[in-house]
């Protein structure tokens, strides 16, 4: 008997192929001796739609909600619909006497798998094959380590409630905003408070009075030092009249050191990463969107072989990983990692509880390198500097801490206080790994990801400075005081790794969602992204003013999550759960219906619809900005982009623009203001008065191309004849 491995995508199908020995190539399938090999194509069964419970639900309608079926249907997905047939074939052979679940180790894995074997009636034995990276080596240990199925039950269990929560939810507050507003607005479970987030920043930073304070610093001809009023004083003053006669009494006072302290400090270095903080670095440091970062990984984990599982939430490694740190490192010690790498290679390597913790594993271990070979050269632009991030992340982890002495030192000027910090660097440590040759990230501070409060100035931090040697009570001249003006400012808006610290911090989503939640919301036009910034639009704005306010607030939301993981680690009652979702989807449904509030969209154009005559919205879309009508029944969309005609302009030659004028259609070249008349609504007959006043219309400068030209002579012949 054989068995039938059921891989997620074809490209991790044909490795683990490779590795078993199943040579014999088939469409859908590789087969060898003992083992046949097959794929889904990411999902190949989803939950059915609305219509497919009764075809009145293809119709929107409000008086139709809310739809809770008791008992969620499967179907097959139509686009992969061959791949199904293939899968359900080969689970009928009567040679195949077992199935192993080869699909993601995690949720979404769990239910590509499970809900496949639902729709095949699977009844036979199955097991799970569980690794955490796609080396050769894994795929055989983990082969021969194969787990019972059932073991994972409780994952499976976890994973349909996550989906049937999303879709009773989704599906329930999206098409009840929708009928009611007659507008395209899209609710979630987590996307929801998401939006709730950026939305509340917003009116923080609108409502935000900034304020003007001044700062006085004492220059002590080596060192400076900023006047504060007290120990714990921020050193603020709130009045420009007090700073400058601060100024003023220091000039010819004396200042004597009251206090000095020098403190060893150290900075142990940084944890190992997961997916969340991997997101979070890439879009600091390399400008990388929480997606881009996904995709980029995906390709390190399953193409290149270079790193471990993705979708993980852990920063810690398990013990069982200790004897493979080393094999690691020689792995990765080529290019500008080999010096850093071989220093650790003339010992062991130092293991701490930092890096590894049982209790703080997960389903999977932090993002490390894998033992394979690594070509630097194979590796495209953004995949070698994602690669950059984790392999100097996980050299660091070997690396010992930073090492400074700090001195604080407190000197009185007659009545009043300036205080001042230095620093004296003693062992880079772990900070030596960030400060190679040819390393964009020379300067690598692990910073706290906390957004700044409102109120707060980016630029009145104290910088640490270089002090002399000083003596408690030693007397220093004041050479001169300075006053500067800042201002108070505003929270920062929030990039995406600010949000995902947020998210994570509320527990909205889990790191293998996070990416998507944030562009599903760029997607449906409620949120922007502009210059690594996130802000709501006026559509995202006007939609949480819609909703009702449970659905906003962060905290129900990470409630669930909690509930789907005490589900998953069998703590916790599905059946529970789901009533729950029930019961809210029905309450919010009656809300929406019950709300008053009035939707105006925020992207109406001057045009008509030619069907309806209903505004015009102008919506973008993933192949650029359509037009769509106001009125959802209608349907009318076309392209907001200009379409070409096949006339190019006799200067530039370039193809020129088809537009629609009073006189008619007409082909405009923007760059040369060159005019052509296609027809007018006589016929095509040009009008001289029309071609002027079209001209007049839409340009100062504009010039008649020949054509046109010789139109308008025919033309004003024929009528003085």
């Amino acid at each position: 008997m054989k068995s039938l491995v059921l891989a997620e995508k074809p490209s991790v199908a044909k490795e683990i192929a490779r590795v078993l020995g199943c040579g014999q190539k088939h469409k859908s399938h590789l087969e060898g001796s003992g083992y046949v090999v097959t794929w889904a194509l990411g999902h190949l069964v989803t939950l059915a739609e609305p219509e497919e419970y009764d075809p009145k639900y293809k119709t929107w309608n409000l008086e139709d909600l809310p739809l809770l079926p008791q008992k969620m249907n499967l179907k097959v997905m139509k686009e992969t619909s061959h791949q199904f047939k293939a899968v359900a074939q080969l689970c009928k052979r009567q040679d195949i006497g077992e199935l192993i679940i080869a699909t993601d180790a995690g949720r979404e894995g769990e239910l590509v798998a499970r809900w496949i074997m639902e729709l095949v009636h699977w009844r036979k034995p199955f097991k799970r094959l569980w690794i955490s990276s796609q080396t050769d080596k894994a795929i055989k240990d983990g082969f021969n380590d194969l787990k019972p199925g059932k073991d994972y039950n409780h994952l499976y269990a976890s994973a349909v409630c996550r989906a049937e929560a999303d879709w009773l939810i989704g599906l329930n507050v999206t098409r009840a905003l929708t009928t009611k507003y007659n507008a395209q607005l899209a609710a979630g479970r987590v996307q929801t408070p998401t939006l709730s987030m950026l939305i509340e920043r917003e009116r923080e930073i609108q409502s935000f009075q900034s304020q003007p304070y001044w700062n006085v610093t004492a220059d002590f001809g080596t060192f400076s030092a900023l006047w504060r009023e007290q120990d714990g004083h921020d050193g603020r003053i709130w009045d420009r009249a007090d700073a400058e006669s601060i100024v003023s009494r220091i000039r010819s006072v004396p200042a004597k050191v009251d206090k000095l302290r020098t403190v060893e400090k150290a900075e142990p270095h940084p944890q190992a990463y997961d997916l969340t903080e991997l997101q979070r670095d890439a879009n600091k440091r390399l400008g990388f969107s929480a997606k881009q970062t996904s995709n980029v990984l995906q390709k390190l984990y399953e193409q290149h072989k270079l790193v471990t599982y993705p979708r993980t939430d852990s920063r810690y490694l398990s013990s069982d990983m200790v004897p493979t740190l080393k094999g690691r490192l020689e792995s990765i010690a080529v290019g500008p990692y080999a010096p850093l790498a071989r220093r650790l290679l003339r010992g062991q390597p130092a293991v701490t509880k930092r890096i590894v913790d049982d209790s703080k594993v997960t389903d999977h271990h932090a993002i490390i390198p894998t033992e394979q070979y690594v070509n630097l050269a194979a590796l495209s632009g953004d995949e070698r500097r994602l690669y950059d991030l984790i392999v100097r992340r996980f050299i660091a982890l070997f690396y010992g801490p930073y090492r400074y002495d700090e001195t604080s030192v407190v000197l009185v000027a007659g009545n009043d206080r300036f205080y001042a910090k230095g620093k004296t660097e003693k062992d880079k440590g772990w900070k030596e790994v960030y400060q190679t040759d040819g390393h964009a990230g020379s300067e690598y501070e692990d910073e706290d990801d906390e957004d700044e409060e409102a109120g707060q100035s980016r630029d009145d931090r104290q910088p640490a400075q270089l002090l002399p040697p000083l003596t408690a009570g030693q007397t220093l001249p004041v050479r001169s005081g300075k006053v500067r003006e800042l201002r108070t400012m505003p929270p920062a808006r929030y990039t995406e790794a600010t949000l995902l610290t947020r998210m994570e911090k509320h527990g909205l989503g889990t790191p293998a969602t996070r990416a998507d939640i944030i562009e599903k919301l760029l997607g449906t036009d409620t949120i922007t992204r502009t210059q690594n910034k996130l802000m709501p639009t006026g559509k995202g704005k006007q939609l949480i003013e819609l909703v009702v306010d449970e659905l906003r607030s962060p905290e129900l939301t990470a409630k669930w999550e909690q509930d789907l993981e005490k589900i998953a680690k069998g703590k916790g009652d599905p059946s529970a759960f789901m009533r729950s979702i029930r019961q809210q989807a029905a309450k919010w449904v009656s809300e929406v219906i019950a709300e008053t509030k009035e939707y105006k969209p925020h992207n109406v154009t001057h045009s008509r619809c030619p069907e309806c005559g209903k505004p015009l919205l102008e919506v973008k879309g993933k192949r650029g900005k359509s037009l769509v009508c106001a009125d959802r029944d209608c349907g009318y969309r076309r392209s907001a982009e200009p379409q070409l005609s096949n006339k190019r302009c006799p200067q530039c030659r370039k193809k020129m623009e088809i537009r629609d004028g009073k006189a008619g259609k007409f082909a405009q070249c923007r760059p040369c203001n060159v005019i052509e008349m296609l027809g007018d609504k006589q016929g095509g007959k040009a009008n001289r008065k029309q071609n002027q006043k079209l001209i007049e219309q839409y340009s100062d400068n504009a010039t008649l191309s020949n054509s046109l030209a010789d139109k308008l002579k025919a033309a004003l012949e024929k009528k003085s004849d």
